[in-house]
């Protein structure tokens, strides 16, 4: 692409490599000034040690032919997840570039400036849009309204003291408030207000590492952003970050079952089949062992053969109730 010719950032696409974490492609998409459209698509190396470099990419997304309207982030194309993605119908949000991807909280982008000026571009873009002002609607006779300030305060207050509000920000764990009467009287909680709570700060959401996310594994995911003290559209935004396209807690509390499961048959084996005893002891520690590999590759299914000793589990419990039943 000429880069003299006067052209325009039209949709970019960012992928993260689910298995090297370090490997990143991106996607651009430039519209010139008469109508023509060029894709380039862009391979870099996120060194945890050294400085990003630029590598030759191959057209492996360009020959996917996506349309950035059926793409979104955490979506999966074979081995890439898609950190983020910016087009026509995706305007730049602040709160949904991830913290790798913006120069404030990752200098590094700096060193490859093929990709950091259009993240650049789109941040501006961004911020322009959160910051606009709303524009004065005009009166009737389409003269502007000169409404005093103090006026409009007392309107505002009266307004707000007739509604009951619901409000609620999933990047904040929700809290109860108490409704100004209340809170100026007796100072008690009326059920089911909700207020919008201060966002977690971005250099603490930024130092949020993966060994962070593996401690809470074993739970449901509103209950880790809890622990986390971060809001659910964070630890989601954070998972697709480290590429985790779900959240690991079923595949976890699966495993964890059968391990049980398991160490009560070994028990019962002990007394009866030492052989026997051991064959279970030895399928424990397989699970066991797969479980960590989850732990620290959370995109990892789980094993064809423990999917097919899940299910041989399930029917002997079911045929086991049957029986019961019966009796």
């Amino acid at each position: 692409m000429d880069s003299h010719q006067p052209h325009s950032l039209s949709a970019l696409l960012v992928f993260k490599h689910s298995l090297n974490f370090e490997l990143v492609r991106s996607l651009h998409a430039y519209r010139f000034e008469d109508g023509k459209e060029v894709e380039e698509e862009r391979e870099f190396l996120f060194s945890e040690d050294g400085s990003y470099v630029e590598m030759a990419a191959n057209p492996f997304l360009r020959l996917q032919k996506l349309c950035v309207t059926e793409v979104s982030a955490g979506c999966v194309i074979e081995s890439w997840v898609c950190l983020f993605v910016f087009g026509p119908h995706n305007p730049p949000i602040l709160d949904c570039i991830p913290p790798i991807l913006m120069i404030s909280c990752n200098p590094k982008l700096q060193s490859i400036p093929a990709l950091a000026n259009d993240l650049q571009i789109i941040f501006e873009l961004g911020s322009r849009l959160e910051n606009k002002e709303p524009s004065h609607v005009p009166s009737e006779n389409n003269e502007p309204s000169h409404v005093p300030s103090e006026e409009i305060h007392e309107s505002n207050k009266n307004d707000q003291s007739k509604r009951t509000l619901f409000m609620f920000d999933l990047n904040c764990p929700p809290c109860p408030v108490a409704t100004p009467e209340t809170s100026e009287n007796h100072h008690k909680e009326a059920p089911g207000i909700i207020i919008k709570k201060k966002r977690a700060a971005s250099e603490d959401v930024a130092k949020i590492a993966l060994e962070d996310l593996v401690k809470y594994f074993d739970v449901p995911m509103v209950e880790a952003s809890r622990n986390l003290k971060i809001g659910l559209t964070v630890l989601k935004r954070k998972c697709r970050e480290f590429g985790i396209p779900r959240w690991p807690h079923r595949k976890i509390k699966s495993l964890d079952s059968l391990i049980r499961d398991l160490q009560e048959e070994a028990d019962r084996q002990q007394l009866e089949n030492k052989t026997a005893a051991m064959a279970v002891l030895k399928r424990q520690r397989m699970l066991e062992t797969e479980k960590e590999c989850i732990e620290q590759r959370p995109f990892m299914e789980i094993e064809d053969e423990t999917k097919r000793f899940r299910q041989d589990v399930f029917k002997r419990r079911h045929r086991a109730r049957a029986l019961k039943n019966r009796e």
